[in-house]
């Protein structure tokens, strides 16, 4: 490993219709951002990919420029969006079945809206987790990408994430996005789920942000932790 950059794999979902609200859905920008920038500051390389490659969005209320002004404090990801250089990125993201776990250091995927309702059907990008996880390397999910790790099982067939403690989006910023919104806005609840298959799932207060490492699985709790889980992935780089 000396002498050469870590590699990072960054996986965003792509473009979908939410089956909740009828939205489009991406992924969360400061998710992505605010991580690419801390391992890009740090001289690692970042591969952006996507299940199905090709050109993703994100999120209308994660841009800093929507006229919700949900994100509008985002100033760091509102750099990046008007970056050509960076958006560029975007418009072509590499298919995670194309790429090699051997070529990377650790796996990071973002969440979004869009994982909730692509995931469970991309085994090609469960696979890959799988084998980043069996391997021992860095592998890191967030917020509502954390969904990703619902759906994998270990090599005893078990689920993966059965007695680790792991973090996601909570039940109460879910309750908050339903009020905020004025309808369910996600057809399940990462919480819920995760503890009935028996991880320890640990949390913050609402919105703040939170990470935590259970071995080489490294989980963020919602789109303020984005910086967190990529702190946890630089020191785990650096042991």
């Amino acid at each position: 490993m000396e002498g050469r950059k870590r590699r990072i794999l960054m996986v965003v979902s792509n473009p979908a219709v939410s089956n909740t609200t009828g939205w489009p859905v991406g992924f969360w920008a400061a998710e992505l951002i605010h991580a690419y920038k801390l391992f890009t500051e740090n001289g690692y390389n970042v591969t952006i990919a996507s299940p199905k490659g090709g050109r993703v969005e994100i999120d209308a209320l994660s841009d800093p420029r929507d006229p919700s002004g949900y994100s509008k404090d985002d100033t760091i990801s509102l750099g990046y969006l008007n970056d050509k250089k960076f958006t560029s990125l975007l418009d072509n993201t590499a298919r995670v079945n194309d790429l090699s776990s051997n070529d990377f250091d650790a796996i990071v995927v973002v969440g979004g809206q869009g994982p909730m309702f692509t995931f469970k059907e991309e085994t090609g990008l469960q696979n890959t987790f799988l084998e980043f996880y069996n391997k021992g390397k860095v592998s890191a999910a967030l917020c509502h990408g954390t969904s990703l790790l619902l759906y994998l099982k270990d090599k005893d067939g078990k689920p993966l994430i059965k007695g680790k403690k792991i973090t996601g989006f909570t039940d109460e910023e879910e309750d908050f996005a339903d009020k905020t919104v004025g309808k369910k806005v996600m057809p399940f609840r990462i919480e819920d789920e995760a503890k009935k298959l028996g991880a320890e799932f640990q949390k913050a207060a609402s919105f703040e942000p939170f990470a935590i490492k259970d071995g080489n699985l490294i989980t963020g709790q919602q789109q303020h932790s984005g910086a967190e889980v990529a702190k946890f992935v630089i020191d785990s780089l650096g042991e």
